[in-house]
């Protein structure tokens, strides 16, 4: 039978690490010899480490995950699953649920107190699985009279506002959460994430505040608050963005992040002087899913296999378009992270990094670094990379340090705005690049949009009327199915949303085509050709399969350019 080594003490780990001495251990040893206390808090009482230090090292001595409570919010759906006498007895903070998954994350000081998981599973009665995760001992007791001491609901939180009196002046001094504005704030955060908003908009207006998430795409009014709330809410979301109070009246960028639902959440903040006072937009950068694998996107079979096909060259540029919303970014991260491999150096020049990657060499384009792309790729030739990724091609310089980086041997990847795939190579010429330069190293290009799925559980067949027949150019289905709504889709009739790719990858003939300046039109016959399809045809091929509707499709592609 085979023997394997026990795993080092906790005292041993830590001095092994440096981060006690072997007199610390021995004085911490005598003294746990008459307090009784464990190891860990022992060192911590007498104060040769930090709660913080001991929660990451238990961590990794157990090889699970640890958390940092100060940048979370609660999840009322956690909280009101775990009852608190049972959670205050036993240290147990919960974090997040997930219905889906039917997991519940929870925050623990001890990852081996079996008791407290076994009686917390108990009372689930089976119905979640439990997902421990490290904190440390004094947050979990502070967040715990946090979470449980005060209303966390939105219309909770309005009603102590209105009934109460609140400290405005605190919001300026950091996260004080026993502030009815600062739970707030984090609560139409929270709601936001918790229904996959892509954006949320606090929007001032002369007598109110008007809060509206895109979901999906659309946006959608959620809150309407009074506006005498707005200037204490703009400045915590200012002093969270690390921006300046102080300043009103020019438009200021910055970033946060929050820890919301059991995972990392990061927002970019942008703000706008309007007529009524300052305009807030947040972007929500969800990591978890700003990478799709490209098996799990939907696409149809033909274009995920042209796509791989694409990413497999060695050399060249392969080009995505479409306007904002549409989905380059999350297409982009994931052909990274399909070729992102220890053997490969990928470096990329961004504006700015929405989503951190491991092994990727990232780059955020801003005026304080004094890079632009031009300049960002030219720098980048020198540091040996394999696969480039150019954030977007916005003048002659990017377009052309862009080619020369495909010409020189490497993959190439950017976005560039234009309506269509076709539409790339006229505006590339305005740019100044020559035909003779595009043809043969642009190896593809890729238009995408993104339109709602219906809901499979309540979509609605019915038979198509006359001008939709006229729409689906007589390749007419018995039956079509349009939005209905119900409660798993929160009555919208869609949800989420899939991709339309128009993916053109190019060959010697459309090389020849391109090189004696052949027009959208001929390009586009030599493409059909070839099995190409474009936005309007990849729409209604999913609008006959029932996955979307007529309506939606015609939001988002102009069926009138065919």
């Amino acid at each position: 039978m085979a023997h394997f080594p026990e795993p080092p003490k906790l005292g041993e780990w830590l001095a092994s690490r440096g981060l006690i001495s072997l007199d610390q251990l021995r004085i911490a040893l005598m003294e746990q010899a008459t307090s009784g206390l464990p190891l860990g808090r022992q060192l911590i009482d007498l104060g040769f480490i930090t709660d913080a230090v001991l929660r990451d090292v238990l961590a990794e001595h157990a090889g699970e995950a640890s958390i940092d409570l100060n940048q979370v919010v609660a999840d009322t759906d956690a909280i009101a699953l775990t009852p608190e006498q049972l959670a205050r007895r036993h240290h147990i903070l919960p974090l997040a649920v997930d219905v889906d998954a039917r997991t519940l994350t929870v925050a623990v000081p001890d990852l081996f107190n079996l008791v407290a998981l076994d009686q917390l599973r108990a009372h689930l009665e089976g119905r979640y699985d439990i997902r421990p995760v490290l904190a440390a001992q004094a947050q979990i007791l502070e967040y715990l009279d946090k979470f449980y001491g005060f209303d966390l609901s939105v219309d909770g939180i309005l009603k102590e506002i209105e009934t109460g009196e609140v400290d405005w002046s605190s919001l300026q001094t950091g996260a004080e959460f026993t502030q009815p504005m600062v739970r707030l704030v984090n609560a139409l955060l929270a709601e936001a994430v918790k229904r996959g908003a892509s954006d949320v908009h606090f929007e001032p207006e002369s007598t109110f505040l008007r809060v509206r998430y895109r979901i999906d795409g659309v946006l959608e009014p959620m809150r309407s608050l009074h506006r005498k709330y707005w200037p204490a809410m703009a400045v915590r979301l200012k002093v969270i963005a690390g921006l300046n109070i102080a300043e009103s009246r020019a438009p200021q960028e910055g970033r946060l992040s929050l820890t919301l639902y059991g995972r990392s959440i990061d927002f970019r903040v942008s703000i706008m002087p309007t007529l009524h006072g300052e305009n807030i937009v947040l972007r929500v950068l969800d990591r978890e899913k700003a990478i799709i694998p490209l098996d799990r996107m939907g696409l149809p079979e033909t274009t995920l296999r042209r796509l791989m096909d694409a990413i497999r060259r060695p050399e060249g540029l392969i080009i995505v378009t479409g306007p904002t919303g549409s989905g380059k970014t999350t297409t982009l991260y994931s052909l990274l992270a399909h070729l992102n491999r220890e053997e490969v150096n990928i470096m990329t020049l961004e504006d700015p990094v929405e989503y951190p990657h491991p092994l990727i060499r990232q780059t955020s384009i801003s005026e304080v670094s004094k890079i632009d792309f031009a300049g960002g790729v030219r720098a980048i030739m020198r540091q040996d990379p394999d696969i480039v990724l150019v954030g977007e091609i916005r003048d002659r310089d990017a377009a052309d340090m862009a080619f020369r980086a495909a010409m020189t041997g490497h993959l190439v990847f950017t976005t560039l705005h234009t309506y269509s795939a076709l539409g790339v190579f006229p505006r590339l010429v305005d740019l100044g690049i020559r035909p003779a330069i595009i043809a043969g190293n642009v190896i593809a290009v890729l238009a995408q949009r993104l339109v709602r799925r219906l809901c499979p559980h309540c979509r609605e067949a019915y038979v198509p009327e006359e001008w939709e027949c006229h729409d689906l150019d007589g390749d007419v289905p018995e039956q079509l199915y349009r939005a209905r709504g119900c409660v798993r889709c929160a009555f919208k009739g869609y949800r989420g949303r899939l991709p339309l790719m128009e993916l053109l990858p190019m060959d010697a003939t459309l090389d020849e085509a391109v090189l004696r300046g052949a027009t959208p039109r001929e390009l586009a016959t030599l493409a059909t050709q070839r099995g190409w399809r474009n936005l309007a045809e990849e729409g209604l091929q999913r609008v006959r399969a029932g996955e979307t509707s007529l309506a939606e499709l015609r939001r988002v592609v102009n069926l009138g350019r065919r």
